[in-house]
């Protein structure tokens, strides 16, 4: 039971030290540099136990930052943008300004991962604080005023084994889970590659051009973002688009007026859209009709193929395929810093194909694999689910005095 806990401001317990950015252009801020600076990337390359930093600045940086280093065993908490990202450092480092280094005042009253998994409970909090002015910010002030409960530092010593034993062996479940779901869709992207491999010896050839009525993408509205409207004429755009998939997700729309301006880019059902533009360039996915009247901007591309040539379902299978998805990416990277696909690049791009007959007969056995895959696919996303609301469960637990 919670008996004997503490209630106190984070502000009291904590010293909390706010990050920042040196100058990119001074040179000597960076060059040469060996003190570990922190940012929300390193969270993702190597988890959320800091023992060293990819960027590294100077003693120079350091002393303009007010030279002062977090010391090991500060909890490192995001209070901007990627609000509720969290982190513990085992290396004296400073962070950029999306994040708060919480430096424990007294270590004989809080013990630093009781407070690194406190942290991990807040960002549903730290959301409700939020300034809310064109990002999500939480000021020092009120993350200060923040309620933390806790224990004797034994007590806290106890909870913190009892959840470094139980979330380790949830994580290697986890991880089971996630192998099993990358095999799953491994295993589909396989059976594909051998379909193309066993038969394409016998195929004709064609360049994209040769069996379309229409390539071509189209264009942003004027005024960007800010002109979409709640509803009217789709707007495909690049988010959309993903390998054998279209995402109903952020699915803009445009006026009458809008729609009409882009007329020359009118989608129809069965259009396969290829994205041709930046970090996400060769996605591919067949256009739903239900989301009909549409229009595409300029980061995707409308391939209307001859139904009486190519079936636009096998095209779709083609260009999603480890094979022809390469070559893709190689003509994206042709000639440029940035990734894109001219329409010239797209209409010359071969690719080999059976009679319209065999296709048919394909896309309907790739297309039950398909569905067995994603039913699969679902089910490891289920348990996933599961098992992060566990973790929440657990942690509601300890922090209520229950384990």
């Amino acid at each position: 039971m919670k008996t004997n806990w503490q209630t106190k401001k984070l502000g009291e317990v904590c010293e909390i030290v706010n990050g920042s950015t040196p100058l990119r252009s001074n040179k000597d801020f960076w060059e040469g540099g060996n003190i570990d600076w922190f940012t929300i990337e390193d969270i993702r390359k190597q988890g959320r136990v800091i023992r060293i930093t990819e960027q590294k600045i100077t003693q120079r940086a350091l002393k303009k930052m007010g030279d002062r280093l977090l010391p090991p065993e500060s909890v490192l908490l995001c209070c901007t943008a990627s609000v509720g990202e969290y982190a513990i450092t085992k290396v004296p480092l400073v962070t950029n300004q999306q994040f708060n280094g919480l430096v424990i005042k007294d270590s004989r009253i809080l013990n630093p991962m009781f407070l690194f998994y406190f942290s991990s409970m807040l960002k549903d909090h730290l959301l409700t604080l939020s300034g809310k002015a064109t990002i999500d910010f939480i000021p020092i002030s009120r993350l200060k005023n923040i309620d933390i409960n806790y224990p004797q530092i034994s007590e806290q010593k106890r909870i913190v084994k009892i959840l470094d034993e139980t979330f380790k062996k949830i994580e290697r479940i986890k991880k089971n889970l996630e192998a099993n779901r990358s095999s799953s869709i491994e295993f589909f992207d396989s059976y594909l590659q051998d379909v193309l491999k066993m038969n394409a010896k016998k195929w004709k050839s064609s360049i994209l051009k040769e069996l379309s009525i229409k390539i071509g993408s189209g264009a942003t509205p004027r005024g960007g973002k800010d002109s979409y409207t709640n509803e009217g004429t789709s707007l495909v755009r690049s988010m959309n688009v993903h390998d054998r998939f279209f995402k109903e997700k952020n699915l803009a729309y445009i006026n009458e007026k809008q729609a009409k301006d882009l007329s020359n880019v009118t989608l129809e059902e069965n259009d396969v859209l290829v994205n041709i533009t930046g970090a996400s360039v060769a996605r591919s996915c067949v256009f739903p009709g239900k989301y009909l009247p549409a229009r595409v901007n300029q980061h995707v591309s409308i391939i209307r193929v001859d139904q009486d040539v190519i079936d636009p379902k096998f095209l779709n299978f083609l260009l999603t395929s480890n094979f022809y998805k390469k070559q893709l990416l190689a003509t994206g990277e042709q000639g440029s810093t940035r990734q894109a696909i001219t329409k010239s690049q797209l209409e010359c791009f071969e690719v080999e194909y059976p009679s319209l007959v065999e296709q048919k007969s394909i896309v309907k056995k790739l297309d039950a694999l398909s569905e067995k895959t994603k039913k699969l696919e679902e089910i490891y996303k289920r348990k996933l689910q599961n098992i992060d609301e566990l973790k929440k469960s657990i942690l509601q637990k300890a922090f209520n005095g229950k384990l």
